[in-house]
């Protein structure tokens, strides 16, 4: 390609389509409506999968969570505009106008929220809009006064697989909707404590306020890890001692669970030892291999 085809491809703004994308955050949210198809299939292991149900239950959790993500876009502009990895942002690019990103956000986290409510049930609309509550109007403020932001941000993360859980008719806030809050909850805390460590001059530059502040050595943030590890490790007793995962497969998940969270706490141990960076971007890689994992053997050994 040559230097002046090369200049005119850098030229190439984004379409509408490729800048709604972008605000509704659509890949990360993909995530979300995994877990909670997992939260779905657990709970509907004895009942079996109600299809129309189960989409009803993703279309409206999606469509809460698209909005949701719009309206974190809006209120962090000025912050987004500072870092070179959020910078090309629609709304901080202003190839998108505010008020037309504030009526895709309220149209869609009203739209997910109704349909929930009329095609699924009220506790997973009620769940729904806690989850776009807390994400919009406590852990997007927070983060710029706050590091304990990422403890507020891992509640809404972990609600999606308590809404799938929810839907399945004869459950409600039970036992095992807590535990799969709880798995998700710790799952997010190394995870991210992992990013804001490898992303911790852009996050400060741009005001944020991380526990990667000030980190230089990665210490602090190698130790919170490991403990979160640690707790995460012991996490998959919960549902062995319940008698959810029986027989030999819940042995086999057990065990698995528990050598998993214990090799995340390694990892973080080994950077507070040696504060590499290739260190905690082997920690970062780990925890996205962790959940799959994880789910899977949960869906294998749940009786």
């Amino acid at each position: 390609m040559s230097e002046e085809e090369t200049t005119r491809a850098a030229d190439v703004k984004p379409g509408l389509r490729q800048d709604l994308m972008v605000l509704m955050k659509v890949r990360l949210n993909v995530f979300v409506l995994i877990t909670t198809f997992f939260g779905y299939l657990l709970a509907s292991k004895a009942s079996g999968i109600d299809g129309w149900q189960l989409a009803n239950t993703l279309i409206g959790t999606a469509l809460a969570a698209f909005g949701s993500a719009a309206f974190n876009q809006l209120m962090e502009v000025d912050l987004d505009a500072r870092m070179r990895r959020t910078a090309d942002r629609p709304l901080p690019a202003r190839r998108m106008d505010p008020l037309f990103a504030f009526a895709v956000g309220w149209m869609l986290s009203a739209a997910g929220i109704i349909h929930l409510a009329a095609k699924v049930n009220p506790l997973s609309a009620i769940l729904a809009a806690v989850t776009v509550a807390t994400y919009v109007f406590l852990y997007t403020p927070l983060k710029r006064y706050s590091s304990t932001n990422t403890l507020v941000g891992a509640i809404p993360g972990a609600i999606p697989p308590m809404i799938g859980w929810a839907a399945v008719p004869g459950h409600g806030l039970d036992g095992g909707a807590w535990f799969l809050f709880a798995l998700l909850f710790l799952w997010q805390l190394p995870h991210f404590v992992a990013i804001s460590w490898l992303c911790r001059e852009e996050y400060e530059a741009a005001g944020y306020r991380m526990w990667s502040h000030g980190d230089v050595s990665g210490r602090r943030c190698g130790l919170l890890s490991a403990i979160f590890s640690l707790v995460l490790a012991v996490l998959p007793l919960w549902p062995w001692l319940a008698g959810w995962t029986p027989g030999w497969q819940g042995h086999a998940a057990l065990a698995a669970g528990v050598l998993m969270g214990l090799m995340l706490a390694a990892l973080s141990g080994r950077f507070m030892r040696d504060g590499e960076r290739g260190s905690f971007r082997k920690l970062f890689l780990s925890t996205l291999l962790y959940l799959p994992i994880e789910l899977a053997c949960l869906a294998f050994a749940w009786g």
